[in-house]
């Protein structure tokens, strides 16, 4: 039997980097589902099986209080900035502050970010517009996916001239074709701290603290640096 995971995006390189090892120790595949970390709640609490959840820290408490996480379980991976991504070998425009992102993204054919309402960086993204004051002037170039790997998969393999796109830096660096410029500048600067709990009906709670072991253990985290993990 599998482990099942519903996980924010944000983790998916981490867990996919450490499931062969975790699959060598304990004999125990993993089934990873990743998306929006709202997408990932909801389908929790409409009665998906989980064993573990790695979602923001924010939500794993709100899910403990509610009794869909064992109260105890919660454990840290590290906080993931948001950042900006563009296609691989495309010019790198300047991004570190408020003035160089909107001509960036004035300039951009096309802008790619994760769900607005349910997407930790997609939430955070359309405030940053709103903030810049470009939000309606931008409208024909959003172009809005339900996570931030199909968002930044979208941006590798996108046509208009000079695309951007905005998630967190964990999943920009778990894709294929796409270049971080760098996170958001410092007046917007978002860390999301990520947390691992375990389901409160998990039907494999020993392996679910298993792998809560391994993915913050000490010998796991170059592997959490390089996902992009701080």
């Amino acid at each position: 039997m599998p482990l099942k995971i519903l996980s924010g995006g944000a983790a998916q390189g981490l867990v996919n980097a450490l499931a062969p090892q975790f699959k060598a120790d304990t004999g125990c595949d993993i089934d990873g589902a990743f998306g929006a970390v709202g997408a990932m709640r909801d389908k929790l609490v409409a009665g998906a099986p989980a064993d573990l959840l790695i979602l923001t820290a924010s939500l794993i408490a709100e899910l403990t209080r509610a009794g869909h996480v064992a109260p105890g379980s919660a454990a840290d991976l590290g906080s993931v900035l948001t950042g900006v991504a563009v296609r691989q070998n495309d010019a790198s425009p300047p991004i570190g502050d408020a003035a160089s992102l909107r001509d960036a993204l004035r300039a951009a054919g096309g802008i790619y970010f994760p769900d607005p309402k349910l997407a930790t960086a997609g939430i955070h993204f359309a405030k940053v517009l709103g903030a810049l004051g470009i939000a309606d002037e931008l409208g024909p170039k959003l172009q809005v996916f339900p996570n931030g790997a199909a968002a930044m998969t979208a941006l590798a393999a996108s046509t208009e001239s000079r695309p951007i796109g905005c998630t967190q830096i964990t999943e920009i660096l778990n894709t294929p074709g796409v270049t971080l410029l760098g996170p958001l500048p410092k007046e917007f600067e978002l860390a999301t701290v990520y947390t691992a709990g375990v389901g409160a009906a998990a039907a494999l709670p020993d392996q679910a603290r298993r792998f809560v072991a391994l993915l913050t253990s000490d010998g796991a985290r170059p592997l959490r640096e390089r996902a992009g993990f701080r």
